[in-house]
């Protein structure tokens, strides 16, 4: 299985931006993470992470994504979840199965927009609130979807 991790605006300073709301840990602290989650199922996988505070960068990579023969999406697009139809738009094309993650509960945050998702319809889930275990457990979802898919 061939995994893409997107990460959207500042998500890149995640251990240091305001870790009330998205935790202490940063991202080099997401192989750690999945090893613990996945275990003995992490030797299946092939991942890579991307990140970008660009929304035409973004989209640039998810296309991208499609000849390099990625299967599998996980994808934390920041505040632009809540904004960009230009990534909801992408996604809706490329037709890689993706999982939507975010560090924080969404639905618990006081800003009523932070509670829409404009890229939502095109994911075959959402993780909210776990920090990094929630891309973890978008691996486990995308694993189960596509063992699924395939018998």
């Amino acid at each position: 299985m061939n995994i893409l991790v997107v990460n959207g605006p500042n998500l890149g300073a995640i251990g240091r931006r305001q870790p009330g709301i998205y935790g202490s840990k940063g991202f080099d602290e997401l192989p750690g993470v999945l090893t613990r989650i996945l275990g003995d199922r992490e030797k299946q996988i092939r991942w890579r992470i991307y990140q970008s505070n660009h929304e035409g960068e973004l989209v640039d990579r998810l296309e991208q994504a499609v000849d390099e023969g990625v299967n599998g999406l996980v994808l934390n697009a920041g505040a632009l979840t809540h904004t960009s139809l230009v990534l909801a738009d992408c996604l809706a094309w490329i037709g890689i199965p993706c999982v939507e993650v975010h560090l924080s509960n969404v639905w618990a945050r006081q800003e009523p927009i932070r509670q829409t998702s404009l890229i939502a319809k095109h994911c075959i889930g959402s993780v909210s609130g776990f920090g990094l275990t929630g891309y973890g457990l978008a691996f486990l979802a995308l694993m189960e979807h596509m063992s699924s898919q395939s018998g």
